[in-house]
């Protein structure tokens, strides 16, 4: 996970014109980065707009959660509502043609809240302390996020996920999706993480065993092409923080969920 506050800032920056960044559609919209034509956004503004926007307070614990009556929230119950709807649709048009319908859903930040952890590192990134802290496996679900995960399976729709975490946290991410509710399909077979050292053959032309040179976008779109080529499945929608989460085709729909608080090229 590469962190940026230049393109944090251009998250908060939208959050605070408005959340419609935040809807339904194509991820070919993209996300601009700031340059350095002008002076960039104040980041004491920005910690104070990103807080705002997730009505961040510490809990008797002392661990920073986002607030249920909060504009994200909001923002997620709104996503929330159109997939719910569109799901539906597509899952019953997609087993009257015969088709396997499928969900992809990336993990950090779509179905599990790293909230806590920006606030607490000030919005860097360490690899030692992000592996510590996806390992406790106590991260709080994204609002509404274990919910669609299980309206989905209920419709017949097959729900994989499609992670930048790496196979040597597979366990904390397991654990953690148990534990805030979202216990479907949660083998090998159905979430696909980064294994470096053993890359699948489907992305052959970007790893090799001990060489990886895929990007986010290459990596996720190569993985939602071997679930519908290799796999046959229909992926009807692709859920993601980050537009390199949905960029790469392999989906009927892409859902960009908020994340004014880091951004993954």
């Amino acid at each position: 996970m590469r962190k940026s506050l230049r393109a944090a800032a251009v998250g908060a920056a939208c959050v605070v014109a408005g959340s419609a960044l935040y809807g339904a559609g194509a991820a070919t919209a993209g996300q601009s980065t700031a340059n350095s034509t002008h002076e960039p956004y104040n980041i004491g503004v920005l910690v104070k707009d990103i807080d705002a926007y997730y009505g961040t307070a510490a809990d008797s614990a002392g661990v920073y959660q986002a607030s249920p009556d909060s504009p994200y929230a909001k923002d997620l119950a709104r996503i929330d509502s159109d997939a719910r709807g569109y799901i539906d649709r597509a899952a019953r048009k997609a087993h009257r043609h015969g088709k396997k319908p499928a969900v992809v859903f990336d993990i950090d930040d779509t179905l599990l809240l790293s909230l806590d952890y920006e606030k607490r590192y000030n919005y860097t990134y360490n690899p030692t302390t992000w592996n510590d802290y996806v390992n406790r496996a106590d991260r709080p679900a994204v609002f509404g996020s274990p919910e669609l995960v299980r309206y989905a399976q209920s419709k017949g729709v097959e729900v994989f996920y499609n992670s930048g975490l790496s196979e040597d946290q597979r366990a904390g991410a397991v654990a953690n999706l148990k534990k805030v509710g979202a216990d479907v399909n949660l083998d090998a077979a159905h979430m696909f993480l980064k294994n470096k050292a053993n890359p699948p053959a489907y992305l052959s032309g970007c790893a090799t065993p001990g060489t990886w040179t895929c990007t986010t976008v290459q990596y996720k779109g190569g993985t939602r092409g071997h679930i519908e080529d290799d796999l046959g499945y229909d992926i009807i929608a692709n859920f993601g923080d980050q537009y390199s989460d949905l960029d790469g085709g392999h989906a009927d729909r892409t859902y960009k969920l908020p994340n004014p608080t880091y951004f993954v090229s």
